[in-house]
């Protein structure tokens, strides 16, 4: 069997001899040339029943001698990994991966990061797709998949090309003066990792205190692109991992004159702003609840500046240059409420309980069990309590509760933007961009594109899952971005809601089936109806 190609095939009848014989193959066009592609021939027939076979599969007829003229023998996935396959060279990431994309082990990296979108899961279960999916054909793997050659030997490969790719992803999308948006995130590792320095303890952001975790910063573009990522320590803090990516962004990419967006804490104090200042970088961020009360005690903000439809701004009398730009948002407000009043009620009934009367217990197990409880709910600084006569006794703080209140809702966003180069309003809304790095995280690590659980037990081929991932979302990002307007065209009507998830899907059932007929085999693709269709020319693509 030769190579699948899309284009139906047809029955050509010549004569050999005396007699005739039939000619299965598929013509297609190459450029300006029309090439044609041999799948068998067919002998031992009549010119009239070789006639009869070349109308059935022109569908003329719907039967030769009272059976199918040809049979479906197996079928296979085609329609989701041809169409990303398609869009990721087309975008060049083929290219940017290496210069020669005609060699193996780049069109090896390709599988595997389309299959990443279509498919998830392991680099193991991929392989082992071969018989279910086009994806390793299109990919030019002729015969078995072996995963330690076109998988573990590829994303060796991969990985020392990393910093090149990242280069080429950011001169693409990063252009003059920009914002650069970075943010960090944790995801947590289950089993053990002895070979690993990155895996181990930290501050957790999924929750999961008894993990060992690694930490994951990703840059991207103001428009949501990822164009870096770096796999970091589980125990780094956030202010530690910036002056890296300064320097990567500033020197690595080549990127001079940059608005550096990142987390409340990230850069607004300490290493992280330190780093921007050194490298003559402006930087964008937002105030901790603390550092917004140490503004308000000394004076430079008022609680009653904080407006729901205006952003206000003022400057620090105490750094030169420095401006925070006050908002207020009623929904977070009401939100951050309603999510006190739950953890203060459960705090109360849980105190309640400790410091019943009929309940004994020594007074250090008490002591243990109100700090505990404390820790889970966030509550501490907002109760008074001691142990008197072996008993518990407790009460709220109802003035910082009431101080506290104050702040629902509010933010402040700190820049060293001159106001002549960005106003209050852009300031905010630069800030708010962070929200599609946050997407970036939730589609890497959760069933789209399923960071964890890691299978990988090094280091290297960790950094390099965690590049397969980034790069699959970067070919997610663009076909969203193509997607677009179908997508919204469809939103409007729930009935046919459509999605990304949703039309890799549909364009899953578009199948390459293997036909059969008088012992010669080709490839045949179920046709694209109107949905499909229209997916296909949203993403530009054709099977």
């Amino acid at each position: 069997m030769r190579k699948p190609r899309a284009p139906r095939p047809h029955l050509e009848i010549q004569r050999s001899g005396a007699g005739y014989v039939g000619i299965l193959r598929t013509s297609y066009r190459d450029g300006d040339k029309v090439r044609h592609e041999q799948h068998g021939r067919i002998t031992g027939f009549g010119v009239e029943h070789l006639r009869l076979l070349q109308a059935a599969m022109r569908g003329e007829v719907a039967a030769v001698g009272g059976g199918s003229a040809s049979r479906s023998v197996g079928s296979r996935e085609y329609g989701a990994s041809a169409a990303l396959l398609a869009l990721a060279r087309e975008i060049g990431l083929d290219t940017a991966i290496y210069s020669r994309p005609g060699e193996q082990w780049v069109k090896d990296c390709l599988a595997m990061i389309v299959g990443r979108v279509v498919y998830a899961g392991s680099k193991l279960a991929l392989s082992q797709r071969r018989r279910d999916t086009a994806l390793w054909d299109l990919c030019g793997v002729e015969g078995p998949v072996d995963v330690n050659t076109h998988c573990y030997a590829a994303m060796d490969r991969l990985l020392a090309r990393q910093q090149g790719i990242q280069r080429t992803l950011a001169r693409g999308h990063l252009h003059g003066s920009t914002l650069v948006l970075y943010d960090i995130t944790s995801s947590y590792f289950e089993g053990a990792y002895e070979e690993s320095e990155i895996v181990t303890f930290g501050y957790n952001r999924d929750g999961k205190r008894s993990h060992e975790q690694m930490v994951i910063g990703l840059v991207c573009a103001d428009d949501g692109c990822p164009v870096g990522v770096e796999v970091f320590r589980g125990n780094t803090q956030d202010a530690s991992t910036v002056p890296g990516k300064i320097e990567e962004v500033r020197e690595k990419y080549g990127i001079k004159d940059i608005v550096f967006v990142g987390d409340r804490g990230m850069v607004a104090y300490g290493k992280g702003l330190d780093a921007a200042t050194a490298a003559g970088m402006q930087t964008v961020s937002a105030l901790t609840h603390r550092q917004m009360v140490k503004l308000l005690e000394r004076g430079v903000i008022q609680m009653d500046l904080f407006d729901t439809r205006n952003v206000v701004e003022v400057w620090d009398p105490d750094q030169p240059g420095m401006r925070y730009c006050l908002c207020k948002n009623p929904q977070t407000e009401a939100k951050e409420r309603a999510t006190r009043i739950a953890l203060l009620d459960r705090t109360r009934k849980a105190l309640e309980a400790l410091a019943a009367p009929q309940r004994r217990m020594a007074p250090e197990k008490t002591a243990a069990k109100v700090g505990t409880l404390l820790d889970k709910t966030k509550m501490g600084k907002f109760v008074k309590w001691r142990m008197e006569k072996n008993r518990l006794v407790w009460s709220f703080d109802e003035e910082k509760i009431a101080a506290e209140c104050l702040f629902d809702g509010c933010y402040v966003v700190r820049s060293d933007v001159p106001a002549a180069q960005m106003d209050a309003p852009g300031v905010v809304a630069s800030y708010k961009k962070l929200t599609v790095v946050e997407r970036a995280f939730r589609t890497m690590k959760t069933v789209q594109l399923e960071l964890r659980p890691v299978y990988h037990k090094t280091d290297d081929r960790i950094r390099c899952h965690v590049f397969v991932c980034m790069l699959a979302y970067y070919l997610m990002w663009h076909a969203v971005q193509r997607l677009a307007p179908v997508l919204r065209k469809h939103d409007t009507d729930p009935q046919t809601r459509w999605s990304i998830d949703y039309v890799i899907e549909r364009l899953k059932s578009i199948r390459q089936e293997r036909r059969e007929m008088a012992g010669a085999q080709w490839y045949e693709l179920t046709q694209p109806d109107a949905e499909q269709s229209e997916m296909l020319a949203a993403l530009g693509v054709t099977l």
